[in-house]
């Protein structure tokens, strides 16, 4: 126990510098927001209603579960009246460990009114290369797998033309969804460049979650993906606000994960009324707090830019 307890005490101490990094990365976005005049706001972990997605699995927690996203209270507010609001905090998935993987993370939600993905992509431009500079006094750092420059144009890739490019085939004019998620990690990831932001958008309308279709191309959703030094640590939209497409999504999902042996959760009929009373036009954008700070500091596994790595088994 001694010896245990004796590594414990030495890993704290040798995490010290990241952790002083994810510090100060912290003080720069908290900056940032109260520059563009955002509201920080928190919303409740234990909740009765986690979204019913396909390939997110939410941790129970008595009668309820452990959130796996803020992003249904946030939209209740912003159906409420605000417009530009943000939250930094713990989120849960069920059965997610690996280097780039923990059941218990850090997300940055915000969202604002007015304002679709491209907006979006703007803030996190800005947003991004005010944690470098941070860090680094730069827009330019170093890392194990070489330079990365987020001062540089951020390469933009539809998912079409990725999937096209690294695997051969086009997702939107022929979707195939195992296929896809398989291809997506074992051959398109694996090929974009290490050393700038990409974004990876306009996504095929099945894989549209809770982002809305394309109003230029009715075949895609307005949603993006950004990866930096090689991991994906953002997924923005411009927000589904027809709440009778939002009811029957809710259906599909759930018949895949019934389908899938998942278990289905209850519908947030709170989140459902509030798009029925109104939610405007707006766009938000969920973002890593620990693959961030483990990009701006060139750590290379979750372990490293977080204190404690506390293990329960399942």
């Amino acid at each position: 126990m001694q010896n245990r307890n004796l590594k414990r005490t030495a890993r704290l101490n040798a995490l010290k510098p990241r952790l002083e990094a994810r510090h100060q990365c912290l003080k720069a976005i908290r900056a940032w927001f109260d520059q563009q005049g955002f509201l920080e706001v928190e919303t409740p972990i234990r909740i009765p209603s986690p979204a019913l997605e396909q390939y997110i699995d939410a941790e129970p927690s008595g009668q309820g579960f452990l959130r796996t996203s803020p992003e249904f209270h946030l939209k209740r507010m912003l159906a409420a009246g605000y417009d530009r609001l943000y939250q930094i905090g713990p989120c849960f998935r069920q059965g997610e460990r690996g280097a780039i993987h923990h059941p218990e993370f850090s997300m940055l939600e915000w969202y604002r009114t007015g304002a679709t993905y491209r907006e979006i992509l703007d803030d996190t431009t800005q947003l991004i290369r005010a944690c470098a500079r941070a860090l680094h006094g730069s827009l330019r750092w170093e890392t194990h797998r070489g330079m990365i420059d987020v001062g540089q144009d951020w390469q933009r890739l539809t998912v079409a033309d990725a999937f096209q490019q690294y695997a051969g085939w086009d997702p939107v004019a022929r979707w195939d969804a195992e296929r896809f998620d398989v291809d997506l990690v074992e051959k398109v990831e694996p090929g974009l460049p290490h050393d700038r932001p990409v974004i990876l958008m306009d996504y095929p309308l099945p894989a549209a979650a809770f982002s809305r279709r394309s109003r230029l191309n009715p075949g895609v959703a307005e949603r993006w993906e950004l990866y930096l030094a090689g991991m994906e640590i953002a997924n923005a939209y411009s927000e589904l606000t027809d709440p009778d497409e939002q009811a029957m999504r809710y259906e599909q999902d759930a018949a895949d994960r019934r389908r899938r042996g998942k278990p289905v959760y209850p519908r947030d009929e709170a989140f459902l009324q509030a798009l029925h009373e109104g939610l405007p036009e707006c766009a938000g954008i969920a973002l890593g707090v620990d693959r961030l700070v483990m990009a701006l500091t060139g750590a290379e596994t979750l372990d490293e830019v977080v204190a404690f790595r506390e293990i329960i088994p399942d």
